[in-house]
Formats: structure tokens, sequence, C-alpha cells
């Protein structure tokens, strides 16, 4: 009797965490397909579990409770002090308090938001993502609050030692904060020569061009990278934003937000709420 009993608390013992992985598992998923809230339900806001915690604190921050993100975060940060991801993600968070408070208090959060892009870097220099939200901050923070473009243009230049197409994207929107507009255009279709089948970089040579009031070409690019990924959410977002911002073809760019809310999006595409907007500007529901 006694021995049985040791096996089910032996085979309970077992059992739990798995429980909670397959939960962490499913609320990730969650998380990819954007609905924060299924994926908080799933989680023990009480876990001293890094990964959970680094969950939880993301699905705070995309849902916009920036303050509560934080908590999170910095709980996962201080479980695992090694994890480049955490640190990167804590200064997103950061940065979102920065963008969001006042006068007063955003260059605390500002700093606060550099110093963790700079130690993820420094905890993993191949880190991609830090490295493009370590070069976003330099590149728009003013010298005061530690940006630069000189700083930029080196994390720019290790990028490129990783990526050389997405170097390339980084140093053409230097470029063009420099106002060096040709520089620009000629980055951005290098990236796309190197990575022709990638639509992200033509998504913004199409930008580019449009902002440069160059409307055939910019047409031209986004044609090109519709026949490569037509029901590419970025890029079904990203024609109706340049028509909805050149007041042309309204009926389009309406048509193409109403088949962007339809199609499944993932964490690394434009919010819905952003669709909606975008859509009412145009004079849609």
């Amino acid at each position: 009797m006694l021995r049985g009993l040791l096996l089910i608390f032996a085979c309970i013992g077992v059992l739990q965490p798995l429980a909670k992985g397959g939960d962490l598992s499913r609320a990730e998923d969650l998380f990819r397909r954007t609905d924060y809230t299924a994926s908080l339900a799933l989680l023990d806001k009480a876990s001293v579990d890094p990964a959970t915690n680094f969950l939880v604190g993301r699905d705070y921050l995309m849902s916009g409770e920036f303050k509560k993100a934080i908590q999170y975060l910095e709980r996962a940060a201080a479980g695992d002090p090694a994890n480049s991801d955490y640190e990167d993600w804590l200064g997103r968070a950061y940065g979102k308090c920065a963008e969001t408070s006042n006068m007063i208090a955003a260059p605390g959060w500002a700093s606060k938001a550099r110093r963790a892009f700079e130690k993820a870097v420094q905890l993993n220099p191949k880190n991609s993502d830090a490295l493009d939200d370590l070069f976003d901050y330099y590149l728009n923070a003013p010298g005061f609050m530690g940006g630069g473009y000189d700083k930029a243009e080196r994390v720019a230049s290790m990028i490129a030692a990783i990526d050389p197409a997405e170097g390339l994207y980084d140093k053409s929107k230097l470029a063009e904060k420099r106002k060096e507009y040709s520089a620009a255009e000629e980055h951005l279709r290098q990236a796309v020569a190197i990575a022709p089948h990638s639509i992200g970089h033509m998504i913004q040579l199409a930008k580019l061009l449009a902002k440069e009031g160059r409307i055939q070409e910019s047409d031209a690019v986004f044609e090109q990278a519709g026949r490569l990924a037509p029901n590419s959410p970025q890029l079904l977002f990203a024609q109706a934003d340049v028509l909805i911002k050149q007041k042309r073809d309204l009926n389009e760019a309406r048509a193409l937000l109403e088949k962007y809310l339809q199609l499944p999006i993932t964490a690394d595409d434009p919010p819905r709420e952003e669709a909606f907007r975008l859509l009412k500007e145009a004079g849609g529901v």
C-alpha cells in the first residue's frame, strides 16, 4: 500500500512540471498568435520560473500594460542574468514607458532602455533583435540621452557582419536620417539584391520611393513583393498605409486592410488596432 502511494506521489511530482511546461508551450503559441489575454490566463503570475515571467512580461507589454511588463521582465532577468533576450525585452518595456511618460520621467526610462539594450548585446553580440533595438535607440535618441549617429553606424556594421542585407537596411535608415536619400535608396536596392526573396526590404524600398513622390516606382516594387508573397500581412498593411498617407485610391486601401484583418497575424505584424485606425482614416467602418 505504502509503496503504491509513493509511486503515485512520484508520478504526480513528474507530471506536474510537464503540465506546467505544457501550459507554457500553449501560452507561447497564443502569444505568437497575438492572443495575449488567453496566453496570460494560462500562466502562473506568482511563478519564480524565469521563462514563465518572461512570457508574462511580454504578454503585458504587447497588451500595453508597460509597468506590469517591467515587473515581470525584471524578475525574469534577475532569475537568469545571462539571458540576452530577457534584457532586450526589458529594454523594450523601459522604452515604452519612456514614450508614454511625461518630460520629467521620460529621460530616466530612456536611460534604462539604453542600458538594457547595451547589456543584451554584451551578453550575446549576435542577438540580432537586441542589435536592431540598440541601433534604433542610438539612431533616434538625442545625444544627451546616449544616442548618436556614429554609435548607430557601429552597430549597423555589427549587424552587417551577421546579416548583410539587414545591415544594409539599417545603413539606409541612417542615411535617411542624415538626409542622404540617394545613399538610402542604394543601400535598400543592395539589400533587395542580396536577399531577393525577403519582402521586408522591398517594402521599405517601396515606402522610401513613395515618400520621395516616385509613385510609379513605388507601386512597381510593391507589385514585385506581391508576386513573392501575395498574402503577407506586412505587405498588405504597408501598401494600405502608403495609399492613405498619399490620399489616393482609398477604396483599394480599405480592401487591403479588410483583407489584412481577416488573416492570422503574429506578434511581428502590425497590431490589429493599427489596422482599424487606418481603416477609419480611410473612411471605413
